[in-house]
């Protein structure tokens, strides 16, 4: 159905524009970074050049104030002046009160290595020190922070977004209750007459076969009013046997398909029994049997399988129709999604709601394949 190909186009488009706003932010904050790493690699040069020359006792008065002026502006990149054999002979802008522990200059040294190059300081005569240097806690702090706020950012979104789908299947689970409720009061009424009407015309004709069958119709109207009203309520859940109801579901539909539709029941046992409520159990296997056998367009087979382990039943609806698209298996339940022309799309919706609502259960698409049909799997717990 076009508006959730629509929808899910939105999202695509969506989601790549936030990707191309993350990437940009992470882009351009890393480009600021690297720029401004490479201003506090000239300032380090600079501290180390002053450094090299204030050892030169032949400076005057002015240019000594000049290097002394240099050296102590560097209030921000922490730096270490280290001898050939790595002794430190000076550093700046490290934790003042744990810089006199040896270990913690050792690791800081360590640190530095790993993070920059080191700045050779010729001081003549084949004596070479070096500078080590890390980037300032700003620098530092900076290169973070797209990340956290990235992260802060998706966080925000994953809570509104939990928070708007919660809303959004409140507000359905009031139309469907809405729904329900008005949709077997609308029943209710019409049916409750033709069932007195029925009754009146057994009195006066008992033997007559027709009558019989409206009755058996009007029956039926009255189990989907029940199944309406049930849906608008939490219904109460029975361990029925699911063997009877199957066999019971595919009889009925058999007086009510093609004879070119074979119906196939699976099971290795008469008795298997799981909390469910029956009429509206017995209404999903009718919508999705419905389905399969709009999916073989009038000819084909349906088979109905069981498996069970410890704690849960498989019941499989398996046609030899002509497939769902991958892209599809999760449409197909959303409401209002149909491919024939006159159809209300509410079928599998209802079988999905009735099944994970109301049993706790699951349903799904198992396997599909347009040269051997469609599986859907219903995963209901059982008895302990």
């Amino acid at each position: 159905m076009d508006i959730y190909n629509r929808k899910q186009q939105w999202k695509l488009l969506l989601f790549i524009f936030a990707v191309l706003i993350g990437v940009s932010s992470l882009w351009y904050t890393n480009q600021l970074v690297s720029d401004l790493a490479i201003e506090e690699q000239k300032k380090v040069k600079l501290w180390a050049e002053a450094t090299r020359r204030l050892a030169d006792i032949s400076l005057d008065n002015q240019d000594l104030d000049f290097l002394v002026d240099v050296l102590t502006n560097n209030t921000t990149i922490p730096v270490m002046w280290v001898d050939a054999n790595e002794n430190i002979n000076a550093q700046r802008n490290l934790d003042s009160l744990r810089s006199k522990n040896p270990e913690y200059l050792k690791k800081q040294l360590e640190k530095m290595k790993s993070e920059n190059q080191p700045i050779p300081m010729d001081l003549g005569e084949g004596n070479v020190n070096y500078i080590y240097y890390r980037n300032s806690y700003l620098l530092r702090q900076l290169s973070y922070y797209p990340y956290l706020q990235l992260g802060i950012i998706l966080l925000f979104i994953l809570i509104a977004y939990f928070a708007f789908s919660t809303a959004r299947k409140a507000e359905q689970n009031q139309v469907w209750l809405g729904l329900s409720k008005e949709t077997a009061h609308q029943l209710g009424t019409p049916t409750s007459s033709l069932l007195a009407w029925v009754e009146l015309l057994k009195e006066k004709q008992p033997d007559n076969e027709l009558i019989t069958e409206l009755e058996n119709d009007v029956n039926r109207l009255e189990i989907i009013t029940e199944r309406f009203s049930k849906i608008g309520s939490k219904p109460i859940l029975k361990n029925e046997n699911i063997v009877e109801i199957l066999n019971n579901s595919v009889r009925y539909l058999k007086t009510r398909t093609s004879d070119q539709i074979t119906f196939v029941f699976t099971q290795d046992q008469d008795l298997i029994r799981v909390p469910v409520n029956l009429s509206l159990f017995e209404w999903v296997i009718e919508n999705i049997c419905k389905n399969a056998i709009d999916a073989t367009e009038g000819k084909g087979t349906i088979t109905l399988s069981i498996k069970e382990n410890a704690n849960n039943l498989f019941l499989d609806v398996h046609d030899t129709g002509k497939g769902i698209p991958k892209s599809k298996q999760k449409t197909i339940f959303k409401p209002g999604y149909t491919t024939k022309k006159r159809g209300w799309g509410l079928g599998l919706s209802l079988a999905k709601r009735i099944i994970e609502s109301y049993h706790d259960g699951k349903i799904f698409v198992h396997q599909s394949d347009p040269q051997k049909g469609t599986i859907i799997r219903m995963v209901l717990k059982t008895m302990n």
